[in-house]
């Protein structure tokens, strides 16, 4: 019997084995896989750590006097995180402000808006400087000419510096306006405010027209803006003149609620608002001596005066209702 051949393993299995064309197979595409959402919960929370981050390193600027204020004493950062939140729901819950014409305000440069005033109290005023920085695409700053009173109140004082509002001067208001600012002014003042029920949406004296020359000066647009709403806030129905002189104050209003309820007749009525700026009134084709021709400075504030007021008369025809 022959001997038997031994075969490797190796080659015994590529014999038994018939060979096979190889074909390259590509890897399978991964798969893509929806990512679930966070949970509500855990937003949430990112949110709030991320508020309590921001307070608490507003808070250490604060404490450190690591901040700004510019030389009028307005502080930009307390005003944005502070001062505009706590207005706020004032604003958009309670009074429901709507704002028309905001693209006639100039997304830069100086500025001067001219408001009608009323209210009893100046609410209107810090509705507009909400409206003007919410509203604006820029978030422009609007910086508010107060009366003397005003600085002459504590804690008010320094609130209203720090806000951004300075004394109604000439001076301040063109220097402020060639700074490329956004200034306001309500030339009807006290008379605007303390006027009696009977008068609302009556546009008062609008003083010499300081307003307007102080523009020309600058060379910057006048804007006009009507605000329907805050006459009805507190209606006043009297004055009670003699207790206003002993307290140094312009006017004592009485309103249906002020004082008979107490602190409680302070609260506004939750009227529904509106607030409209015109279109700009240009003041930069006019010669430098323009700011001392009087004939100009009252036909200016006259067509001012005149926009404001019948833009009143057609917000008020349009409005449904005082409180809707």
């Amino acid at each position: 019997m022959a001997d038997a051949k031994v075969i490797p393993f190796d080659e015994d299995r590529s014999r038994r084995r018939a060979p096979r064309s190889v074909r390259a197979v590509s890897a399978p595409e991964p798969v893509a896989r929806p990512v679930a959402p966070e949970p509500a919960g855990v937003e949430s929370r990112g949110s709030w750590d991320r508020r309590i981050a921001g307070g608490l390193a507003f808070l250490r600027r604060r404490v450190t006097g690591d901040y700004e204020v510019d030389e009028f004493g307005y502080d930009k950062e307390l005003t944005d995180q502070v001062l505009m939140s706590l207005m706020r729901p004032l604003y958009d819950k309670y009074f429901r402000v709507e704002v028309k014409g905001i693209e006639n305000i100039p997304a830069e440069g100086g500025a001067l808006i001219v408001a009608n005033h009323s209210g009893t109290l100046p609410l209107d005023g810090l509705m507009l400087q909400v409206a003007v920085h919410d509203h604006h695409p820029a978030q422009r700053h609007l910086r508010l000419l107060a009366a003397d009173l005003v600085f002459m109140l504590p804690v008010v004082n320094e609130l209203a510096r720090k806000a951004g509002h300075t004394l109604a001067c000439a001076e301040d208001a063109q220097r402020l306006l060639e700074a490329g600012e956004l200034v306001g002014v309500m030339p009807e003042g006290f008379k605007g405010i303390g006027k009696p029920f009977g008068d609302r949406y009556k546009l008062q004296r609008f003083g010499r027209g300081g307003f307007v020359s102080t523009a020309l000066r600058a060379g910057t647009p006048i804007v006009p803006c009507s605000i329907v709403g805050a006459e009805e806030i507190y209606p006043m129905v009297g004055n009670a003149k003699t207790l206003a002189r002993l307290l140094g104050i312009p006017y004592f209003p009485i309103t249906p609620t002020f004082p008979w309820l107490g602190p409680l007749g302070a609260v506004p009525l939750p009227t529904k608002w509106t607030i409209q700026f015109g279109e700009p009134i240009a003041t930069s084709g006019y010669a430098a001596e323009a700011a001392e021709d009087p004939m100009l400075m009252f036909n200016l504030t006259d067509e001012v005066r005149e926009q404001i007021q019948h833009t009143l008369y057609k917000l008020l025809v349009q409005r449904r209702s005082v409180f809707f």
